[in-house]
């Protein structure tokens, strides 16, 4: 049974680190196509905060001997010519705004359906940073709907 506890714990700190590398490549894609100087501060604040907790799953992973696997190479380039595709015809603050709730409110859902298989009595470290991305990303979401 522990050994369950501590698979399903390492499950969810793989996914807290995919979402955030996720996250990180789809700004990065989405930052040069940006001209408006508000929304690009925006996707910066954001960048930093993702960095932090793709930080902090490192540093988890590395002390709880996890092995942590970067996001498909595939996906990430179908992602890059999606959100080029995306913002060649529109780099509006809203239309912005709107592929990034589409991506936080998609990364939410991944997280807290994670969140729903852990078990209470799990890792707490795990369980902490995945609550403050949770929260992060909620606020995210609260912020990018500002601009719609």
């Amino acid at each position: 049974m522990e050994n369950q506890k501590n698979k399903k714990s390492e499950e969810i700190l793989a996914e807290i680190y995919r979402n955030a590398q996720l996250a990180l490549q789809s700004i990065s894609n989405i930052l040069p196509q940006v001209e408006d100087e508000e929304i690009k501060n925006e996707l910066l604040t954001q960048h930093e905060r993702y960095e932090e907790f793709s930080s902090k799953a490192s540093v988890l992973a590395k002390d709880k001997n996890i092995e942590l696997k970067e996001p498909n190479p595939f996906k990430k380039a179908m992602m890059w010519g999606s959100i080029k595709m995306n913002t060649l015809t529109d780099n509006s603050r809203a239309h912005i705004a709107d592929m990034m709730v589409q991506g936080t409110v998609m990364g939410n859902t991944s997280l807290r359906t994670s969140a729903s298989e852990l078990d209470p009595d799990g890792d707490k470290e795990i369980y902490a940073l995945l609550e403050e991305m949770l929260t992060a990303e909620e606020q995210f979401e609260k912020k990018w709907k500002e601009y719609l």
